[in-house]
């Protein structure tokens, strides 16, 4: 029977410890109201979606709209009302908005056509013309192609002469030459029509994609490569992730220090030097000398990080060889992030698209004046958008949440079973336990980052506006930076709680607050381990991520640059890269979840027996020595000045 534990006061009873060994019969549901909340939240999120179906038009934002309210490129027959003409066209074929007088693009009428002028028009008769010739009317949709020289239709035609030359951005007639609009917007499109930096970057990314493809390829191989030497050579391949990271830092730091003596060096300052990646030219020597010292200083605090956790680098090797054997017996949770991933990115496809349909979801209004469709949003939408972000920010942190909750689950369950060999489907038990009992706190646990992370964007959006804001006021902006800060620290702190909180839920079978106080009072009684867990191992395996990301980048560089039709070969470079960086995070944050999952179960553990015949502890002889040696080390790194103690594991 579902039992709805969520009290954050809850005095669970030390005579019934729930484990996964037997989890359906001491397991019960928990944090069952939150789960409702979630459900009936949902509830709303798809009532939105149905309202802003029904009264928007997400093809409006793509192709546009003319000033009738008619969408470009679609047969707008049900968008037509009573008494006012031109509306409810079928614009099938015509998806530009051409401007009848593009210097006031606000004002002026919209029209949907089939061509934008692709020469220059000095008059009314060349505006005829092109409609012959091309089939594209400049003029309203009330005009015959044979009435476009009448005075009569003067007012519904170019009145501005001469038409420029236009191209299509993003299905809109702009002028090829629009220096007459401002030096900023002729900038603007300059760069995105003519400007051959872009369009050699594009043509790059063209020519290259195939290569790219095989690239990305390569970085999974790495990846893959990176987690099996972690699993079976930890002890060696822990210290050189730290030698190489070590030599690659001094290395960069030199060249260059090498360049900037190479430069200063020469009797010409204004000599010009080319940067090999990007084929651009840099004539002064201070950007070189910048670059340097922000090398040296990052190589510094590198070497001042790795000196400091020098002794205390093996105290993780024999963790990561535990967590190695929970993974070769549970493969499968190396691809738990790419089904997280998928999951994230399936909603944030339908949230974007019900984005789309919700911000034009608004009222159209026939204008006396201009004759034109004017758009007036409905009074409820502003309020929808705060419940889409929130809808947004919530689900997103529960997808994320449960892949924690499943990868803790399947840890415990591996980690109590007298035999391990007989375990079959692990992640199937950890899902249907997530799924039948856990739900409520995920989603509990998932409304607390929520209830963090929506002021901090918020307090962000303030701070953008009054910084962009003449006059702003500098006090308050140095306030808003501190809240930001603070608030992104509490997330970040809560984040870890959470982790360990579901694997407490895992273990257990408590509720989302019980647990997390648990996990809290754990981490408190065992800090200097979990410092030492927390602080080296992932610091190695974040250098592990950067060597993933530099060996892509290495073989991507070695082959690029002998693709001779190449402009800037460090933009696909720097994509495969970026992409090479979020596969290594995948495979590799699956470690760090693990070990952390690992280490809570053994204090778990160690509190419930005390490896007698009849109370046997879980743990292999290998994790109880590591943890044995583990405590006996730090304390004396931390108490050098008193005998050996060992840090008691409570929970």
């Amino acid at each position: 029977m579902c039992a709805g534990d969520c009290c954050c006061c809850d005095q669970p009873d030390s005579s019934e410890k729930a484990r996964l060994t037997n989890s359906s019969e001491n397991r019960g549901c928990t944090d069952i109201p939150v789960l409702l909340i979630f459900i009936l939240f949902w509830a709303g999120m798809i009532y939105i979606a149905v309202f802003s179906v029904s009264h928007g038009d997400a093809f409006r934002l793509v192709y546009g709209y003319d000033s009738f309210g008619n969408t470009c490129d679609e047969d707008n027959a049900d968008k037509k009302m009573e008494n006012v003409s031109l509306t409810g066209l079928n614009h099938k074929g015509k998806p530009y908005v051409f401007f009848l007088d593009i210097r006031k693009p606000l004002e002026t009428t919209m029209l949907c056509v089939t061509k934008c002028p692709d020469i220059e028009i000095d008059n009314i008769n060349g505006v005829q013309e092109f409609a012959i010739k091309e089939g594209s009317n400049l003029c309203r949709y009330d005009v015959p192609i044979d009435k476009i020289t009448d005075d009569a239709n003067k007012d519904k035609c170019p009145q501005v002469f001469p038409v420029w030359k236009s191209d299509d951005l993003l299905f809109r007639c702009v002028p090829s030459k629009l220096t007459v609009l401002g030096d900023k917007l002729a900038v603007l499109f300059e760069f995105l029509n003519n400007s051959d930096t872009f369009q050699k970057a594009l043509s790059d990314l063209y020519a290259s994609w195939k290569e790219m493809i095989l690239l990305c390829l390569l970085a999974l191989v790495f990846a893959i490569i990176m987690v099996l030497l972690i699993r079976f050579m930890a002890s060696i391949i822990v210290y050189v992730i730290l030698g190489v990271a070590i030599v690659a830092s001094l290395a960069a730091t030199g060249f260059l220090w090498w360049t900037y003596a190479d430069i200063v060096s020469d009797l010409n300052d204004d000599i010009i030097h080319k940067i090999p990646l990007l084929d651009i030219e840099v004539r002064a020597k201070t950007a070189f000398l910048v670059y340097s010292i922000i090398a040296s200083v990052l190589t510094v605090i590198l070497l001042l990080i790795i000196l400091v956790m020098r002794k205390r680098v093996g105290l993780v090797v024999a963790l990561f060889y535990e967590a190695g054997d929970c993974l070769s017996a549970v493969p499968l949770l190396l691809v738990q992030p790419l089904w997280t991933f998928l999951l994230l990115m399936a909603f944030f496809f339908y949230w974007v698209i019900i984005l789309a349909y919700l911000s034009t979801s608004e009222i159209r209004e026939y204008n006396n004046v201009t004759g034109h469709i004017d758009y007036t949003e409905h009074e409820t939408v502003s309020y929808f958008w705060w419940y889409h972000l929130i809808g947004l920010i919530w689900t997103s942190e529960f997808i994320i949440a449960c892949q924690q909750l499943v990868v803790s689950g399947t840890v415990a369950t591996w980690y109590f079973s007298r035999n391990r060999n007989d375990l079959s489907c692990t992640i199937c038990k950890s899902m249907k336990m997530m799924i039948f009992y856990h739900l409520g706190s995920v989603a509990f646990g998932a409304f607390v980052i929520t209830l963090v992370k929506l002021p901090r964007m918020i307090l962000m959006y303030i701070h953008k506006k009054l910084k962009s804001s003449a006059g702003s006021n500098k006090c308050a902006e140095y306030c808003l930076k501190c809240c930001i800060c603070c608030l992104c620290c509490l997330e970040k702190c809560l984040k870890f709680l959470n982790q360990n909180a579901y694997t407490v839920v895992a273990i257990n079978g408590t509720s989302f607050c019980t647990s997390a106080r648990k996990a809290f009072f754990t981490i408190i009684s065992n800090a200097l381990r979990v410092a030492a867990i927390n602080s080296v191992g992932d610091f190695i395996l974040f250098l592990g991520k950067i060597g993933v990301t530099a060996a892509t980048g290495a073989v991507g560089i070695v082959w690029f640059k002998t693709k001779s039709e190449l402009h800037f070969y460090a933009v696909p470079v720097l994509l495969v890269c970026v992409f090479a960086y979020f596969v290594a995070h995948c495979f590799l944050s699956v470690y760090e979840m693990v070990i952390d999952a690992l280490l809570l179960c053994f204090v778990a553990d160690v509190d419930d027996n005390d490896g007698t015949d009849g109370r046997p502890y879980y743990a292999s002889d290998k994790l109880r020595k590591y943890i044995e040696e583990t405590s006996t080390e730090l304390n004396l790194l931390t108490r050098k000045d008193k005998t050996e103690e060992t840090e008691p594991a409570q929970i």
